[in-house]
């Protein structure tokens, strides 16, 4: 792996890469994010994959941003059925804006 995972000095947990990059404000939240995406992959009606700069473009007007996950880089959208993961971390890490990436859930019920 181009990376590895650590956790920081104030409990952040990222990855040490190119240099270091909170992904969430703790392991707390990195562990929600986890779960999250195991009951969205789940339940989820569609799963839609996203991936470099075509990441940017996705409109998260209307969308409420999952708190639980306590994003610093990465970060979840709540909409009124779906939920939308953006992983930003290694293309900051890395500066790499290649390895954007966001995962759009739909179908989801409350």
């Amino acid at each position: 792996m181009a990376h590895g995972f650590m956790i920081g000095p104030e409990g952040a947990f990222g990855i040490d890469a190119y240099r270091w990059t909170p992904l969430h404000a703790s392991t707390d939240g990195w562990v929600e994010s986890l779960a999250l995406a195991d009951h969205a992959g789940r339940c989820a009606k569609t799963v839609t994959k996203i991936t470099g700069k075509a990441v940017q473009s996705l409109e998260l007007r209307g969308y409420e941003p999952v708190l639980e996950v306590k994003a610093v880089t990465d970060t979840w959208w709540r909409g009124k059925d779906s939920l939308i993961a953006l992983y930003r971390g290694e293309a900051v890490g890395l500066e790499a804006p290649q390895c954007l990436k966001a995962h759009v859930y739909g179908g989801l019920d409350a």
